[in-house]
């Protein structure tokens, strides 16, 4: 039996629960919501990027979790520890159980830096870092200027999915830029391993990610994975996961690794009624319900929608998520409003950035009537000063109303 009822429960206090509880409360301020969220600080993420590059503090991308759960809504400082979905109840790892009408599950994904053998406590050390974790990011920063004439820094890029997929490159042309900035980039050696078999996964953006990585000399190596790390020998180990030398394992020197590291749901999550095969709270991909539990809700990270899994995303699932819980619960038909939307904007240097926006099926759909394969110092803008601003002022205090993407673009600009 469960200790406490709620109408709305949402388990997860990060991007996505906090955002859907801010929305709920102005369209409905007279539902009792809770959040099951165990962390003290919440970051905003997207900034981890410019923290290794020394663009910004950390300390600028972090705020109190209980400083950003809306007025009226319950904090629940704790850990989701099983999910009974039969009987509308989760769990929680304190042993109290909370019941709802409705769950929205927001938990996010996790950093699974273990499934390297040696990487968890090779990180923080002997060049050995990663922008994916707010315990790391600014050891990137100091590893960067630390890189001396010819010297060779490593990047990786692990199996999909995870979370922001532009952000490995974002470190390799932010290296290669300061490297370049000091003179130091033609002496240097450049290596991006990474697991799929291109770039990017939009082939808009790929071809002009490619010209990037050319400009400057960085030797990208495709369908490679990180295996193996040993941060003392400063010895990488890879397996060749395509081609005719498949299965095949190589060392690599470094003297600076940056490791994005392999990502998956919870185990909390993967162990539930919730989940589909692979892991994910298997959902309606476009009206974000549940594809069994009618009253079950999910969207960021830890959801099954095919899509690029950012914070972009969840600012457009966010407001569908909302509007189809009220309908289910008036008794309502459901809306489709989901289209797949992610964003990225690709840093390529200090003062320049690709701002690649999509949906479904890799489709170009920019805000901005700019051409978007354009590197431009306002997409740097938006990424560095605008996007912070916008989040922490607007989508985190649950306002709904956002620009269009165009979803005609590549209809009236057909690739060359």
């Amino acid at each position: 039996m469960a200790n406490h009822h709620h109408q709305v429960l949402i388990v997860g206090g990060g991007t996505a629960g906090i955002t859907v509880a801010a929305s709920l409360r102005r369209r409905a301020p007279q539902l009792d919501i809770a959040i099951v969220e165990p962390a003290e600080h919440h970051y905003y993420q997207p900034a981890f990027t410019l923290v290794g590059a020394g663009e910004t503090q950390l300390e600028a991308t972090r705020r109190s979790v209980a400083g950003l759960v809306p007025s009226g809504v319950k904090l629940i400082r704790a850990a989701a520890g099983a999910f009974r979905p039969e009987a509308n109840a989760v769990d929680l790892a304190s042993g109290d159980s909370v019941g709802y009408d409705w769950l929205v599950v927001a938990t996010g994904i996790g950093l699974d830096f273990d499934r390297v053998a040696g990487l968890k406590e090779a990180l923080g050390a002997n060049g050995v870092c990663s922008n994916y974790s707010p315990a790391h990011a600014p050891y990137t920063w100091r590893c960067v200027q630390d890189l001396k004439p010819g010297a060779r820094a490593v990047f990786t890029q692990p199996p999909l999915p995870f979370k922001c997929p532009g952000a490995p490159q974002k470190a390799v042309y932010m290296t290669a830029d300061y490297l370049q900035r000091k003179g130091q980039l033609a002496g240097s050696t450049l290596e991006y391993y990474v697991h799929g078999p291109a770039i990017f996964g939009v082939p808009f953006f790929a071809k002009e990610l490619t010209k990037v990585i050319a400009r400057y000399g960085v030797a990208a190596k495709f369908q490679h994975n990180l295996v193996a790390v040993d941060g003392p020998g400063k010895r990488a180990t890879f397996e060749v996961v395509g081609g005719d030398k498949q299965g095949e394992r190589i060392e690599v020197g470094f003297d600076m690794l940056h490791v994005s590291p392999p990502q998956s749901p919870p185990a909390v999550i993967k162990g539930s009624a919730l989940a589909n095969p692979a892991g994910w709270v298997d959902v309606n991909q476009n009206t974000m319900q549940h594809t069994r539990f009618a009253n079950v809700f999910s969207l960021g990270d830890v959801c099954s929608t095919p899509n690029s899994k950012t914070a972009a995303a969840v600012r457009k699932q966010s407001p569908v998520v909302v509007r189809n819980l009220l309908r289910a619960m008036a008794g309502g038909e459901l809306e489709p409003g989901y289209d797949g939307y992610a964003s990225c904007p690709l840093t390529t240097a200090r003062g320049k950035a690709i701002l690649a926006e999509f949906i479904y099926g890799g489709k170009v759909t920019p805000t901005l009537p700019l051409n978007p394969a354009l590197e431009r110092w306002v997409n740097w803008w938006i990424k560095k000063t605008g996007l912070p601003v916008f989040y922490w002022n607007y989508m985190l205090k649950g306002h709904e109303w956002f620009p269009k993407h165009d979803t005609s673009f590549e209809s009236a600009n057909p690739p060359s």
